[in-house]
């Protein structure tokens, strides 16, 4: 489904994007040719397990009148809802508190839970890897 995401880029620093429609999600890329694979990825740690019903998408003409959203520019992305709503399932690992420290500090920073966040983080990792 495509999904308006607002992007904007400050000198010297990657592409953001954050989606109007997803409260709370952000995205970022180096080049704006990596921000659909990035938003898609940020949806899917979004909203992970929760169980609130995902938002249908606004309309981008009515979205371009909003104060909030001046400096930048907009960018349809199709975000892929059936790897958005995939089951989560608990797990129990162990790591130093000083890294879980650095996790949540992150995983805050960017608006994220830390399971969100890990999960992008394992995913990330997992995808720069050539498969066997």
């Amino acid at each position: 489904m495509l999904y308006p995401i607002y992007v904007h880029k400050d000198a010297g620093s990657a592409y953001g994007a954050e989606f109007p429609d997803f409260p709370g999600c952000f995205a970022a890329a180096d080049e704006v040719d990596g921000l659909p694979a990035a938003a898609q990825e940020a949806a899917e740690a979004h909203f992970g397990a929760d169980s609130d019903p995902i938002p249908s998408p606004s309309s981008p003409e009515a979205l371009a009148k909003s104060k909030d959203y001046r400096g930048g520019f907009w960018l349809l992305v199709d975000v892929d809802l059936n790897k958005v709503r995939s089951r989560a399932i608990r797990v129990n690992i162990s790591l130093s508190e000083s890294l879980v420290g650095r996790i949540d500090s992150e995983a805050h920073r960017r608006g994220q839970s830390r399971s969100a966040f890990l999960a992008m983080a394992a995913e990330r990792e997992m995808a720069g890897r050539a498969k066997p």
